[in-house]
């Protein structure tokens, strides 16, 4: 009987046409060749990065503490974070909690609109949010998928990465 896993990251299509066969990664952290019916029409392409507190860049330490993903089609921009007390004074017993938990509320805030971010586009803002940076939070790299539910898939995520 052949196991079943499910597809959580599109890779690369393997060649153009109706079939769209592609590499894809799965739940178990596989990585598998996989032909997608009609057209790859079950779901939307979005962007998603790891959120990553890491209390001291000189050392590179990290935990995750949120998901940001955003999916154009969709008009779908949103950070879901958690901050997990414990697993942060375990590995940096001096950081200011309060103040981080502030900076996470803020990417909330910034994927909704509020502030400078009134005049950016979602595109923009993700960008802006996803860019690389020297600080206590930090996104990760960009990675790619296809979702029918882009609400849906960042709370499943925040599941399968951070929590």
């Amino acid at each position: 009987m052949l196991r079943q896993v499910t597809a959580i990251r599109y890779v690369t299509p393997l060649r153009e046409g109706g079939s769209l066969p592609g590499v894809v990664e799965a739940d178990d952290l596989g990585t598998y060749v996989a032909k997608f019916s009609g057209a790859g029409q079950g779901g939307h392409p979005f962007e998603y990065a790891v959120i990553r507190l890491v209390p001291r860049v000189e050392r590179g330490e990290q935990i995750n503490v949120g998901v940001l993903l955003y999916c154009q089609q969709r008009d779908f921009l949103a950070a879901r974070t958690h901050l997990d007390a414990d697993r942060v004074r375990a590995l940096a017993p001096d950081v200011d909690l309060p103040a981080v938990a502030a900076v996470l509320d803020s990417l909330d805030r910034t994927c909704s609109g509020d502030g400078p971010a009134t005049r950016m586009r979602l595109g923009e803002r993700f960008r802006w949010l996803a860019a690389p940076r020297s600080t206590m939070i930090q996104a990760g790299p960009v990675h790619t998928g296809l979702a029918v539910d882009p609400a849906a898939e960042l709370d499943r995520l925040m599941v399968a990465l951070v929590r």
